[in-house]
């Protein structure tokens, strides 16, 4: 069975794309079948996945102009890629007056169900009809923040639409996790926010923390995710770790109910 993962969160600069990115590449790495969809229109992923030259794009496919298979590119870095472009900005627009518009995504996907283990969606920055596609295709949702104030609220945004999304159009989603990134231990709000989380969120707080680290911001340029730019970076092995929990959560334990 194909579990389908949005990685989301309104608030930009969190860590949505490299951990996109890089939780793909190690979970391929273990011998999973993986697909990462790029949903942003800044197509940061396809960039950093080294995916610029994809003939088709997501658009092509949200428009119903191709079916997904034929979009779908294979990449040297060991995962398989939809890749966003510019012209995604204008599907929202061109999806406006479409029938069933919330759920393009989803009955686009529908032909990939077995075909690979994982689908990793990342999310532009911003509560759109693109995000809202990606939370009603999605089985559950992986929350990357920062342990700062402003993160806890853009949490609760997140969160709210989350359950409006389940009441309305999707009632099987649930939340796969919430990922500390760019986490420093020097910080004392950073500890701080980071203890509210645990107390309030339990289990459904990965384990592991994504330290803020220059390898993983150097990567993209390079087009290739950070365990093959600098395995032994401490970025790298955050997230070798990540997915390592996350294969540990097969079928995920710690993912759930919305926290009251």
């Amino acid at each position: 069975m194909t579990r389908i993962v949005a990685i989301a969160n309104q608030k930009g600069g969190v860590g949505k794309t490299t951990t996109s990115i890089n939780v793909a590449a190690a979970l391929a790495e273990q011998g999973r079948r993986v697909l990462l969809i790029d949903l942003d229109p800044q197509s940061n992923a396809t960039m950093g996945s080294g995916a610029s030259d994809a003939e088709r794009s997501l658009y092509d496919v949200l428009l119903g102009e191709v079916a997904a298979q034929s979009a779908i590119a294979r990449l040297a870095c060991g995962y398989d890629m939809l890749a966003s472009h510019a012209d995604l900005s204008g599907a929202e627009l061109e999806l406006a007056q479409a029938a069933h518009r919330e759920r393009r995504l989803r009955q686009a996907l529908a032909p990939l169900q077995g075909v690979y283990d994982y689908i990793y969606i990342d999310c532009p920055p911003a509560l759109s009809l693109l995000t809202i596609n990606a939370l009603v295709a999605a089985d559950s949702v992986l929350i990357p923040m920062q342990c700062e104030y402003y993160a806890l609220e853009g949490l609760t945004a997140l969160l709210g639409t989350i359950r409006r999304v389940r009441a309305q159009l999707n009632p099987a989603l649930t939340i796969e996790g919430l990922l500390r990134t760019m986490f420093d231990p020097r910080n004392g709000l950073a500890i701080e926010v980071s203890d509210q989380l645990t107390r309030h969120f339990g289990n459904q707080l990965f384990q592991t923390i994504i330290p803020r680290n220059i390898r993983l911001a150097e990567a993209p340029s390079h087009g290739v995710p950070v365990i093959q730019y600098d395995r032994a970076s401490r970025g790298a092995q955050a997230y070798l770790a990540l997915a390592a929990e996350i294969l540990a959560r097969e079928p995920p334990s710690g993912a759930g109910d919305l926290p009251p």
